[in-house]
C-alpha cells in the first residue's frame, strides 16, 4: 500500500479479519463447550477414545473460547480503537498481518495438540513449549503494533481505553513468559521450571492474570470505548476511569493466591490473596457504575437498541462476577465453594455474562463500521441473539451455583465417627440435574452465536470494497 494511503486511511483490513474470526471461533469454541457439558450428562459421549475424552477436550474448549474467541475480539477492538483514538494508521501493516496469521496458527496448533494429549497441564497455560514460543513471538509483535501506533498518534491525549488495552498486553506477556517457563525433554513434552508449592504459587500469582488482565482489563478497554460510543454519551466520570485503571493494575496481580487456601502455600500468601481480592471489589464496582452511568440521558435507547442492551447487561454481569470473586476468596466461603461447580459457575458468569456479551456488543457496533455498512443486516436478529445469550447465561450460572453449594455441603458432611456422610457417587448423582440445565443454557448461548454468524455473513456479503475503503479514511478534526 502506498505511503499516501497509509497516511490518510486506517488499516481496517486486519480489524475485519479478526472480527470475522472472532465470530467463527466463538461458534466453534462454544459448540465444543456444549459438547463437553453433554459428556457430563451422558458419559457415553466420551466415545471410548482418548482424543474425544472430557479431559482432552476441556482444555481445548478453554483455549478456543478464551484465546481464540476472546483473543480475536481483543485484537480486533484494540486495533480499531487505537487507530481511531490516535487518528493514526497502525504502525506496520506487515506486522499487523503477522499478528493475525500468527495468532490463527497458535490456535490451530492448540486444536491439533490438545486432543492428542500434548499439554503443559497448567490452567490457562496448557500449550506445549514450541507453541508457547510462537505465542510469545506473536504477542511481542502485537505489543509493537499497538504501542507503536500510540507513539505515532496525532492526538496529544492517550484515551483511557488504550491504557486498559496496553496494561492487558504487557501483563499478559509477563504472565505468559513467567508462568510458561519450562524445561523441554522432547518436542512435545516439557516439565515446569518450578517445583511443588512454588509451581502452584507461580501458576496462580501469575496465571490468575489470565483472569485479571486478559479477561478483565482487556475487555474493560472495550467497555470504555464502545459503551460511550453506542450510547452516544461521554463516559460518566473520566476521573473514576483513571482511578479504576490504577486500582486494578496495582491490586489484581496479588489476588491469585486466593486459589490456594488450605494448601501447602504459606498462610501469609493465602491471606494476601484474600485481602487483595476483597479490596478489588471497590474499583471493580466503581468501573461498573462508571459504565452504567454513562447511559445518563440515554436510558430510553435500551428499548430500541439491542447492541446497547448487550453492553449494559455485560456490565451487570461484570459487577456480579467481581462481587462473587472477592466473596469466594474469603477463606471460610472458599472452604465451601472451591473445587465445586460453584467455581465453574463463577468463571462462566465472567466468561459468558461479561467477556462474551461485551465482545458481542462491541462487534455488532464495529462490524458495520469496518465493512462500510450503515448497520448490521438485521437488528431483529441482534435482539433475538440478546435474549438467547441472556437466558443461556442465567441457566448456566444458576445451575452451577446450586450444584456447587450442593457439592460443597455434601463433601464436607461427616458422621459422628468421622467418616464421610456421602460417597462421591451420591454427590455426582445429586449434580446430574444441574448438568442437564447447564447443557441447555449452553445450547441457548450457541444458538445466539449461530444467529450472529448468519447476521455477520449477510452483512459482509453486502459490503463493497469501495464502501469499506471509504469508511477507513481518517477524518480531519477530533479523535473519535
Amino acid at each position: 500500500m502506498s505511503t499516501a494511503i497509509s497516511q490518510t486511511a486506517y488499516n481496517y483490513k486486519v480489524v475485519r479479519q479478526f472480527a470475522v474470526m472472532t465470530v467463527i471461533w466463538g461458534v466453534i469454541g462454544m459448540s465444543l463447550g456444549v459438547f463437553i457439558a453433554a459428556q457430563l450428562v451422558w458419559p457415553e459421549l466420551n466415545l471410548g477414545m482418548e482424543w474425544t475424552s472430557f479431559g482432552r477436550l476441556r482444555p481445548l474448549h478453554t483455549n478456543a473460547v478464551i484465546f481464540a474467541f476472546g483473543g480475536c475480539a481483543l485484537m480486533a477492538t484494540s486495533f480499531y480503537v487505537v487507530q481511531r483514538t490516535s487518528q493514526a494508521r497502525l504502525i506496520s501493516d506487515g506486522l499487523a498481518a503477522f499478528v493475525f496469521w500468527g495468532w490463527q496458527a497458535v490456535i490451530v496448533a492448540a486444536v491439533i495438540t490438545l486432543p492428542m494429549g500434548f499439554t503443559g497441564s497448567k490452567e490457562y497455560a496448557e500449550l506445549e513449549w514450541p507453541i508457547d514460543i510462537l505465542l510469545g513471538i506473536v504477542w511481542i509483535a502485537y505489543a509493537v503494533v499497538f504501542f507503536g501506533t500510540i507513539v505515532k498518534r496525532q492526538t496529544k491525549h492517550i484515551y483511557v481505553g488504550n491504557w486498559f488495552f496496553g496494561a492487558f498486553i504487557l501483563v499478559t506477556a509477563m504472565l505468559h513468559i513467567v508462568n510458561s517457563a519450562a524445561v523441554p525433554v522432547s518436542l512435545f513434552k516439557s516439565y515446569s521450571a518450578y517445583a511443588g508449592a512454588t509451581d502452584a504459587m507461580i501458576q496462580w500469582w501469575y496465571g490468575h492474570n489470565a483472569v485479571g488482565f486478559f479477561l478483565t482489563t482487556g475487555f474493560l478497554g472495550m467497555m470504555y470505548y464502545f459503551v460511550p460510543k453506542q450510547a452516544e454519551r461521554p463516559i460518566y466520570s473520566y476521573r473514576l476511569s483513571i482511578v479504576h485503571f490504577w486500582a486494578l493494575i496495582t491490586l489484581y496481580i496479588w489476588a491469585g493466591p486466593h486459589h490456594l487456601h488450605y494448601t501447602a502455600l504459606p498462610d501469609w500468601a493465602q491471606s494476601l490473596g484474600m485481602a487483595m481480592s476483597i479490596i478489588l471489589l471497590a474499583p471493580s464496582w466503581g468501573g461498573m457504575i462508571n459504565g452504567m452511568m454513562s447511559l445518563s440521558g440515554a436510558w430510553h435507547k435500551l428499548r430500541t437498541d439491542p447492541i446497547l442492551r448487550f453492553l449494559v447487561v455485560s456490565l451487570a454481569f461484570y459487577g456480579m462476577s467481581t462481587f462473587e470473586g472477592p466473596m469466594m476468596a474469603i477463606k471460610t466461603v472458599n472452604a465451601l465453594s472451591h473445587y465445586t461447580d460453584w467455581t465453574i459457575g463463577h468463571v462462566h458468569a465472567g466468561a459468558l455474562g461479561w467477556v462474551a456479551m461485551i465482545s458481542i456488543g462491541a462487534l455488532y457496533h464495529l462490524l458495520p463500521k469496518v465493512f462500510g455498512r450503515p448497520q448490521m443486516h438485521s437488528v431483529g436478529l441482534i435482539n433475538a441473539h440478546f435474549w438467547l445469550a441472556t437466558i443461556g447465561t442465567v441457566l448456566y450460572i444458576a445451575s452451577m451455583w446450586v450444584n456447587g453449594i450442593t457439592q460443597g455441603l455434601m463433601w464436607r458432611a461427616v458422621n459422628e465417627d468421622g467418616t464421610l456422610t456421602y460417597s462421591f457417587v451420591e454427590a455426582l448423582e445429586a449434580s446430574h440435574p444441574g448438568y442437564v440445565v447447564r447443557m441447555i443454557g449452553g445450547a441457548f448461548f450457541v444458538a445466539g452465536m449461530l444467529l450472529m454468524a448468519y447476521n455477520t455473513y449477510r452483512t459482509v456479503r453486502a459490503a463493497k470494497a469501495s464502501e469499506y475503503e471509504a469508511a477507513a479514511q481518517i477524518p480531519a478534526g477530533v479523535a473519535h
